[in-house]
C-alpha cells in the first residue's frame, strides 16, 4: 500500500508556473497523479475529470492549491490531476533520438506521459468510484494545447470521451511555427546540447537534470509534429476528419494577455514594429485591425493582438473546426474581473489567462479577497457547467442560464460575466482578421468551414 498524504514532487522545471505562487519542490522521479473521489460509498459509478496543468510546457505543479479537486468531487465527480515531463526532458527532439526509436520519432514525451496516464485512468478509475467510459480531459493553457493535441493523437483514441480546453489550442498555420517540424526540431535539439556544453546524446545523458534547466530552454519547450504520437498537426488531424469526435468546451478570456505580458513600454509610434519583433513578420492588414492612434489605444490594441493571435482565435476555430465535424461544441468568453488585491502582483490582471481558474474548481475561499455574492454565483455556475458537461457532454442543466450548442455558421459563445449571457464574439472582425491571414499563409481556406 501506497502512503499518499502529500503530494509527489513536480516535474524538474525553471520558474513557476502563474506568477505570485512559490517555487515547487521538483524531482526527476516526478510522474505521479492526484485523485479527489466523493465522500462515502456508492454503486453507481461517477464521470470522470481529468485535468492538465500548463505552463509554457517549461513549468507547472498539480499540487498548486488552485488546482485541487476536493469542490468540484463534491459536485459527484472523479477528479484527477496528472504530472508530464517538461522543458528538455518532455520535449527534446534529436536526431540521435529519432535514430535509435523504433518509430523513427524524437520529442513529445511530455505528450506520451499524458496519454500514460489516460492509460492509467482507464484501468484503475473504478476502484475510485469512476467510470472509466465518461473521461473528460480539461486544460488551461499549455494544458488546453495538450488537450488539443491528445484529440489529434492516435496514442489517446479511446482513452476520454469529452474534452475541456481552457484559453489554448493548437491550431495556428504550422509555417509560423517551423520549428515545430522533426528536422527543424531535430536541429534546436542540437543546438540546446551545444548550449549545455554536450556534442552528442550520450553527452546530454550524463548531465543532471538540473545542469539540463540551464540551457536554452525555448528551443525545446513546445511540441513537435512526428510519426509517432502526434502525426498530424490538430488543424491537420481536424480537417481531415482524423481527430476524435467528441464534445467540447473550449474558450478564451477577455484580457488573457494582461497577466502575461508589460504593456508600459508599448508605444503608438512603434507598434507594427514591436509585434514583428515579437511574433514574426505579421502582414500590415493583421497589424491594422488594431487601433493605435496614440499610446493609450496602443496598449489596448497590443493586448487585444495578444487575445485574439495566442488564445481566442485557437479556441474559436476549435469550436469551428469540430462543430463542422458534427461533434457538439460550446464555447465560452470568461469576461468577468476577480477582485485582485491592489499591489499584488496580480493587482490589474482583470479577466486575464489564469483569471477563470478560481471559478472552475470553485477555490475563492482558498484566497482572502474581496469576494463578492457575484463571484460566489459565477463559481458555482461555472462549476456547475464543468461537471455537467463532464456527466452528459452538455453543459447545460437546472438552474443554469442556456449555453447555446455552437455551430460552425452561426457561432454563438456563452459570455461568463454578470449577467452569464449568450452572444457573439466581442472581437468577431478582429478573429476574421486572422482568419483570413492564416488561411493566406496555408495556401488554402478551411474548405468546408465558413467563418460566421
Amino acid at each position: 500500500m501506497r502512503v499518499a498524504t502529500t503530494f509527489a514532487p513536480a516535474c524538474l522545471q525553471r520558474g513557476v508556473s502563474m506568477p505570485g505562487e512559490p517555487d515547487p519542490k521538483t524531482s526527476e522521479d516526478c510522474l505521479y497523479l492526484n485523485v479527489w473521489a466523493p465522500a462515502g460509498r456508492s454503486r453507481a459509478v461517477r464521470p470522470v475529470m481529468v485535468f492538465i496543468p500548463g505552463g509554457g510546457y517549461t513549468n507547472g505543479a498539480t499540487s498548486l492549491p488552485l488546482y485541487w479537486g476536493d469542490r468540484l468531487a463534491r459536485r459527484g465527480v472523479v477528479v484527477v490531476t496528472l504530472s508530464y515531463r517538461l522543458g528538455p526532458l518532455g520535449f527534446l527532439a534529436h536526431p540521435e533520438l529519432t535514430a535509435e526509436s523504433p518509430h523513427q520519432s524524437s520529442g513529445n514525451y511530455g505528450l506520451m506521459d499524458q496519454t500514460a496516464a489516460l492509460t492509467w485512468v482507464r484501468r484503475n478509475i473504478k476502484t475510485f468510484g469512476g467510470d472509466p467510459a465518461r473521461v473528460t480531459i480539461f486544460g488551461q493553457s499549455a494544458g488546453a494545447m495538450s488537450v488539443s493535441m491528445l484529440m489529434a493523437s492516435p496514442l489517446a483514441q479511446g482513452l476520454f470521451q469529452r474534452a475541456i480546453g481552457e484559453s489554448g489550442g493548437l491550431f495556428e498555420p504550422l509555417q509560423l511555427a517551423p520549428n515545430y517540424g522533426l528536422r527543424v526540431a531535430e536541429r534546436d535539439g542540437v543546438a540546446f546540447a551545444k548550449s549545455v556544453g554536450a556534442t552528442s546524446l550520450a553527452e546530454l545523458r550524463r548531465l543532471s537534470g538540473t545542469q539540463l534547466l540551464k540551457g536554452d530552454l525555448g528551443r525545446v519547450s513546445h511540441p513537435v509534429i512526428e510519426p509517432y504520437a502526434l502525426p498530424l498537426s490538430p488543424y491537420g488531424a481536424f480537417v481531415t476528419g482524423r481527430q476524435t469526435r467528441v464534445p467540447i468546451l473550449v474558450g478564451w478570456n477577455a484580457e488573457e494577455a494582461r497577466s502575461l505580458t508589460d504593456f508600459s513600454k508599448v508605444r503608438a509610434a512603434s507598434f507594427a514594429e514591436d509585434i514583428r519583433k515579437a511574433f514574426g513578420p505579421l502582414p500590415s492588414a493583421l497589424i491594422d485591425a488594431y487601433p493605435h492612434a496614440d499610446d493609450t489605444q496602443a496598449i489596448q490594441g497590443r493586448a487585444d493582438f495578444e487575445r485574439d493571435l495566442r488564445f481566442a482565435w485557437d479556441n474559436w476555430s476549435w469550436a469551428r473546426l469540430q462543430a463542422a465535424a458534427g461533434s457538439p461544441a460550446y464555447a465560452y468568453r470568461f469576461e468577468h474581473r476577480p477582485p485582485f488585491p491592489a499591489g499584488s502582483v496580480r493587482a490589474g490582471w482583470g479577466a486575464s489567462h489564469f483569471a477563470e481558474l478560481w471559478y472552475v474548481f470553485d477555490h475563492l475561499d482558498q484566497e482572502q479577497w474581496r469576494w463578492t455574492t457575484s463571484d460566489r454565483m459565477l463559481a458555482d455556475a461555472i462549476a456547475g457547467y464543468w461537471v455537467n458537461f463532464a456527466r452528459s457532454g452538455d453543459p447545460n442543466g437546472p438552474g443554469l442560464p442556456t449555453w447555446p450548442r455552437f455551430d460552425a455558421t452561426g457561432g454563438l459563445i456563452l459570455r461568463l460575466d454578470d449577467p452569464i449571457a449568450a452572444g457573439l464574439p466581442p472581437e468577431l472582425a478582429t478573429l476574421k482578421v486572422l482568419d483570413e491571414i492564416y488561411a493566406q499563409f496555408r495556401g488554402a481556406s478551411f474548405g468546408k468551414v465558413k467563418t460566421p
